[in-house]
């Protein structure tokens, strides 16, 4: 298995790889900085740099390849093969602004949960805005408004974002270690908790800032009502 530097480092931008193998455009190294499509973080885009010739490769995709369970990089053209010496360089002021969209999400997570117990039953994280879906059984805005002042305040008070690891029957001992409605996949042995210091407590698997007052200020941009106990909470970031 290659190294996933983003689960131990999420600021790393630049990174020296081996190219371990080759399928047409996909391209897998023996470690990466490349964050695959995933949990409703979209993938990082960025260039592959060939050592030597200093030939750029450039990455439009990064996918979770499930034949061989490893992330494979889709290059816009084909040249790379396998043994090169390659470095990677991420796309960073695109992946800096969905971590701060990120962190944002598991921040009205946790105040939402505090507040009427709701579960994450979907979301999808764009540069422009971000959604996040709840079983909530009321439709208020004005309480969704209120929730988004909550959240702004906390992450105002520059609480320290922690990443570690935990096995799995100790991390289900913690109250709340997951605010997806689906729970936890059976697979998983080893769970990353993302941790905002006094705020949130997750089993996480994407890149996060290092700290809330990072993020800036969140802005409520809609709410809808998506049947049942579904609702659909729209932001962004100032």
């Amino acid at each position: 298995m290659e190294e996933l530097i983003y689960m131990q480092d999420c600021y790393v931008k630049e990174f020296d790889a081996i190219v371990e193998k080759v399928e047409n455009n996909k391209v897998f190294l023996n470690r990466t900085a490349f964050y695959p499509t995933g949990g409703g973080f979209p993938h990082d885009v960025g260039k592959i740099i060939r050592a030597g010739d200093g030939k750029i490769f450039n990455v439009i995709d990064v996918v979770k390849d499930k034949e061989v369970g490893r992330v494979a990089h889709i290059i816009a053209s084909n040249g790379l093969k396998e043994g090169d010496k390659v470095r990677g360089a991420i796309d960073w002021e695109r992946r800096y602004r969905l971590m701060k969209m990120h962190t944002t999400a598991h921040a009205l997570s946790a105040v939402i949960a505090k507040h009427t117990s709701a579960l994450i039953t979907g979301g999808q994280l764009g540069l422009d805005k971000s959604r996040i879906d709840f079983n909530l059984e009321e439709f208020d805005k004005e309480k969704i408004k209120e929730y988004i002042d909550e959240v702004n305040e906390e992450l105002s008070k520059g609480r320290k974002v922690k990443i570690y690891f935990m096995k799995r029957e100790e991390a289900e001992k913690i109250p709340n270690i997951t605010k997806l409605a689906k729970g936890l996949p059976p697979s998983i042995k080893n769970l990353r908790i993302v941790e905002i210091e006094g705020l949130d407590l997750q089993a996480d698997g994407g890149p996060h800032v290092a700290n809330t007052k990072e993020i800036g200020k969140v802005i409520f941009l809609k709410a809808e009502n998506k049947g049942k106990n579904n609702r659909r909470i729209y932001f962004t970031l100032q």
